[in-house]
Formats: C-alpha cells, sequence, structure tokens
C-alpha cells in the first residue's frame, strides 16, 4: 500500500481542510473547552503545544506504510474551523483498515456538523484502497455514537482501552 495524503473534501456545508501547522491557534479557540476531554482524557491544548502537535502529524507516520490524514473542518457560512476529522490507514490482512476519529467544539456541536463530516471522510475513504473503517467510542458517548451509526459504522462487541469498537467494511 502507498502512502495516502489528506486531500480537500467539500460538503454541502463543510470544507475539510489538509490539516497544517497554521491552523493551530484558531484549532487551540475551538478545542479550548475542558468538557471536550471528559470521554478521551487529558485537557485542552495551547497554541503553541498544539503547533507543535501539528508539526509531528503533518510530518507523517515514521512507519511509511502507515498514512496519517488530518482535517479542520470549516464552517463554510460562518467562515470559522469547527473541529477536526483523522483518520490512520494502516496494513491489515484483509486489505488496508482505516481508524477515524473527530471532535467538533463545544459552540458548533449539536448541529450535525461531526455526522456530516464523518459520513464525507468514509466516503472519502471508500474510494482509497481502504477495506475497512472502525472507530473506537467509550460506551457513554452517546453523540460520538450517533456519529458513527450516521457514518455507516455499528458497533461490536470488542472493546479497546475502555471504548467500543464500532466497524464498518467497505464494499468494493
Amino acid at each position: 500500500m502507498s502512502t495516502l495524503a489528506a486531500q480537500p473534501i467539500h460538503t454541502s456545508r463543510l470544507d475539510l481542510l489538509p490539516l497544517h501547522v497554521e491552523h493551530a491557534e484558531e484549532m487551540a479557540t475551538v478545542l479550548s473547552d475542558p468538557a471536550l476531554h471528559t470521554f478521551i482524557g487529558g485537557t485542552p491544548d495551547t497554541p503553541q503545544a498544539l503547533r507543535s502537535r501539528y508539526q509531528r502529524m503533518t510530518a507523517g507516520s515514521p512507519d511509511p506504510a502507515i498514512s496519517w490524514l488530518n482535517w479542520v473542518i470549516r464552517l463554510r457560512d460562518e467562515s470559522c474551523l469547527t473541529g477536526t476529522v483523522q483518520a490512520t490507514v494502516s496494513p491489515c490482512g484483509h486489505g488496508p483498515i482505516a481508524e477515524i476519529a473527530w471532535v467538533v467544539g463545544t459552540p458548533w456541536q449539536g448541529r450535525g456538523i461531526a455526522a456530516e463530516a464523518a459520513r464525507e471522510l468514509v466516503a472519502w475513504l471508500s474510494r482509497q484502497p481502504v477495506h475497512t473503517v472502525i472507530a473506537h467510542i467509550h460506551p457513554e458517548h452517546r453523540a460520538s455514537a450517533a456519529v458513527a451509526t450516521a457514518a455507516g459504522l455499528t458497533p461490536t462487541d470488542e472493546w479497546h482501552e475502555g471504548e467500543i469498537r464500532w466497524h464498518r467494511s467497505i464494499r468494493r
């Protein structure tokens, strides 16, 4: 499998833009609510810490068989960033697997942004050499479960570090 690269993805309301270090300052504000860490742990990053993280992320995986794909979510009508989506694509026995995740800042939650972005991310992944899409979701995080459902993933009985593994096979 060759390394994949994030490309711009567009929906009716959103632009999923490949992550750049320059997004760090605005994203630090978007992700500043400590409540966003209820299920994932940690605390909000400072702009400097986020800039360092984005530098590592945009440099790509040190393993050439693994693709780190990261986007910021831009709400076109408001011309602002609202969150992120990501996919880590790795080789697997039955074909490449993409592990996806998303986060939308508190002021933009409840507007379908995460669901729209995740659906379009999965659609984009289905046009890549990806066989399976998975996500790991805390069992009490109903909003993320709704996003996963909207993206066509279904829960499994598998657990990973206290989270339920959700799964979708890509039909070719």
